[in-house]
């Protein structure tokens, strides 16, 4: 949060309002009625203070990324007091205060005791809104608040730039990110490779040596001595021939075993990258995938990794060894004629500039062409994975133009980049070989004016040529930096990825729980704008089945969600045996809380491996015996391997009730104190559910179980009902006091009543 204006504070001042009084405010963007204007809220003990400049409404915003800041100035727009006023409102007098949602856009309102939008805000504020409204609340109901407190660390753009960061919670601006300091970083997995990085560098080293001294021999050894008669190796053209050929055949050697080693090395690299960036999705939260599509991440995990094994075979040492080709002949061609060195490296300050113009353009367009990747491959995951649907609905023409559309804008964006590469590239390389051209000339002159022997005018012809490799390669090598940092920067967007569900350093790790649970008014959205549960709470005792039953998008599944903390509520708490959830390690969560939920998933594998996958050190009676429990033995008998049968993608297809019996089976093993059933017979016919329902109550004997249905004959054996509608409990009771109420309970269960006697009589 941005500090409070000190201009308005001097405002403020004058009405008696001190700035120790503030307890909390808010900055709102949208006029009530429309428009952008600006206007603050602030809190004190006992009055809520709106200033706002109603009547100079700006102009309207246009999101592009970037924090809206008045370029004339350089700096953020300066507040005009002249133009604000002030309006109070005792909060004795305030009844409520709540949010109302509108099109991209919401109202903060207070009842007082008519009903009155003091504030608008864009959606982008809504979630300060609620925060804000809650302050206000808890105030009322003399509950504990946080004191606001002023802070510029969490800033929410760049300030270099302006950029809105990416990822809120992480302050990192993709634009202004140092390229320099992603490659150190990337360096940094060649730590445990360090003997690996000593021989390359080694052999390399003796590869270019024996390179080096190659042209001296085939130029001025070679023609001056052995063929012009004169020097040590006068006539000994034999010798020399010989002596050049096992130079490069030492070359070849040192410059093969560099390439094995350093193959190697780069394979365990992008192993151990791979192996980094799965180990770091599954510490990420549920919201961290549910935000992502599948194709996306399988693209980070398999073609950014395969991108940088590129990059570390053919990329680093390669420039390693060309940087020191480029160093050692530059030298010698120095040493032989500094005049002429210059005139060759004529061209070098043109293919800088150039490098530098195209360096950039390259590395957007590479982002764009991932991008486009990821969508295409998140359209086929998608496509196969719901193949049945395609094909139930004749979709398959549909889903070819999706795939085109996809497809176009991959390849566009692609031959954009590769339009680019091969047009300037080649420009580079002509730029480079001008300087040969130019030597050519001048020092075939020199031969003419017996300045120079013609060979070491060969001699320094070999040595140019062997400069032009190395540079060429340098120009190219821009393009593989371009693609291969962008590649590292998103998979280190993973890495690097905070989780909204983190456990506390010193949380307490408990082999087993009691299972007695209390939910104290908890609050909770996944969006700012949006809420999904409001002032909810329930008890569980240690050995009871509480039902929660409710109309479709009451909320029952993500208050489960909460329990077993696949997310963390924005307000009130959540404990177990008399402890936070947010104090219980993961692991102590996991271990003591199951869940059989509608959605069924079967991994590839065999039916042991599924039930075994809660338990995977457990014997073959262990696993047998959870299958009984779970009525699911005699089905896997009747399988064609049995209990060794392959199931999932690409192996034997269970029905939707043998999946949840094996589900159930998988939560049997689990041993759970805490148990949560998530509308697990809600899509099987009435046999089926029978023999689940059997299971189910096999399971949850001595454990709290949570059980969500929508057939209200799933929960006959519920201690206790809690009955939700909009996010928040409307009903609570048994199921007989909830009758003899006859209200909402009543009403559901007097309608599933009729419909199983209209189902009788068709």
């Amino acid at each position: 949060m941005k500090k409070f204006p000190e201009e308005l504070k001097t405002l403020l001042s004058k009405k008696g309002l001190l700035k120790e009084d503030i307890i909390d405010w808010m900055y709102c963007d949208r006029g009530i009625d429309g428009g952008f204007v600006d206007t603050y809220l602030i809190l004190t003990n006992d009055s809520l203070y709106r200033l706002s400049n109603d009547e100079y409404k700006k102009k309207e915003k246009v999101f592009k990324g970037y924090q809206v800041v008045d370029k004339k100035k350089k700096s953020f727009s300066f507040i005009e007091t002249d133009k604000f006023y002030v309006d109070q409102f005792m909060l004795e007098e305030i009844e409520s205060a709540y949010t109302v949602n509108l099109v991209a856009s919401g109202l903060i309102v207070i009842k007082a005791p008519e009903e009155r939008a003091v504030a608008g805000i864009t959606n982008g504020y809504m979630g300060d809104a609620t925060k804000f409204v809650s302050t206000i609340t808890k105030l009322k109901n003399n509950e504990t608040i946080e004191i606001h407190e002023e802070d510029e660390t969490n800033k929410s753009a760049c300030p270099k730039c302006g950029m809105i960061y990416p990822e809120q919670g992480r302050q990192v601006c993709p634009k202004c990110l140092k390229k320099g300091a992603i490659f150190v970083r990337l360096l940094g997995f060649t730590a445990n490779h360090k003997w690996s990085i000593f021989f390359i560098i080694f052999f390399m080293l003796l590869n270019s040596a024996a390179g080096l001294v190659i042209p001296y021999f085939q130029g001025t050894v070679l023609f001056d001595q052995a063929l012009g008669g004169t020097g040590q190796f006068a006539g000994k053209i034999a010798l020399v021939i010989l002596i050049i050929i096992v130079f490069r055949t030492l070359s070849l050697v040192f410059g093969i075993l560099f390439g094995v080693i350093n193959a190697r090395m780069a394979a365990n690299i992008v192993f151990d990258l791979k192996s980094n960036i799965f180990t770091s999705m599954q510490r990420l939260s549920l919201s961290f995938f549910q935000k992502r599509q599948t194709g996306q991440l399988m693209t980070r995990v398999n073609d950014d990794a395969n991108e940088l094994q590129f990059f570390f075979v053919d990329g680093i040492p390669y420039f390693v060894v060309n940087a020191i080709n480029i160093i050692g002949v530059t030298a010698i061609l120095l040493v032989m004629d500094w005049k002429l060195t210059l005139i060759c490296l004529i061209p070098l300050p043109f293919v800088i500039l150039l490098i530098r113009w195209v360096f950039p353009k390259l590395w957007r367009m590479s982002w764009k062409r991932h991008r486009r990747a990821s969508a295409m491959n998140s359209i086929i995951s998608d496509t196969v994975r719901s193949a049945r649907i395609v094909k139930a609905f004749g979709k398959e023409k549909v889903e070819i133009k999706r795939f085109q559309g996809a497809n176009v804008s991959f390849s566009n964006a692609e031959q954009k980049f590769n339009k680019t590469s091969s047009t300037i590239f080649p420009i580079i390389n002509m730029l480079t070989q001008i300087g040969g051209v130019l030597i050519w000339a001048f020092g075939g002159w020199r031969v003419m004016g017996g300045e120079m022997t013609f060979g070491e005018i060969m001699t320094f012809i070999t040595y140019i040529y062997m400069l032009f490799g190395p540079i060429q390669f340098m120009n190219n090598i821009a393009g593989w930096w371009s693609y291969c940092m962008s590649a590292a920067q998103r998979i280190f967007e993973i890495q690097d990825a905070v989780p909204e569900v983190t456990e506390k350093e010193d949380a307490l790790h408990l082999e087993k729980l009691r299972g007695d649970i209390t939910i104290s008014n908890i609050h909770f959205n996944y969006e700012p704008n949006k809420p999904i549960l409001q002032d909810v709470s329930l008890v569980a005792e240690q050995g009871q089945m509480i039902g929660i039953v409710g109309p479709s998008g009451a909320g029952k599944s993500t208050l489960v969600n909460l329990i077993s903390r696949l997310y963390d509520v924005n307000e009130g708490e959540i404990k177990i045996d008399g402890i936070n959830v947010k104090d219980l390690s993961a692991d102590t969560i996991r271990r003591n809380i199951g869940i059989v939920s509608q959605e069924v998933y079967v991994f590839i594998g065999t039916i042991a491996e599924n039930i075994a996958y809660a338990n995977p050190d457990c014997s073959l009676e262990d696993i047998i015996y959870a299958a009984k429990i779970a009525n699911a033995h005699d089905f896997i008998e009747n399988l064609p391997d049995g209990y060794d049968t392959v199931v999932g993608t690409g192996g034997y297809s269970l029905s939707g009730g043998e999946k949840q019996r094996i589900s159930i089976a998988r939560a049997i093993l689990h041993d759970p104190r805490i148990l949560i059933l998530d509308e697990a017979t809600a899509s099987l016919d009435t046999k089926t559910e029978l023999q689940i329902q059997e299971a189910l109550e096999s399971l949850a004997k001595g454990r709290t179980t949570i059980a969500i249905a929508h057939r209200l004959s799933t929960l006959r054996n519920a201690d206790y009902l809690y009955v939700m509608e909009n996010g928040k409990v409307v009903e609570d009771g048994t199921h007989e006091e909830l009758m003899n109420k006859d209200e909402k309970y009543a009403g559901m269960v007097k309608k599933h009543e009729e419909a199983l006697k209209m189902k009788e009589v068709i």
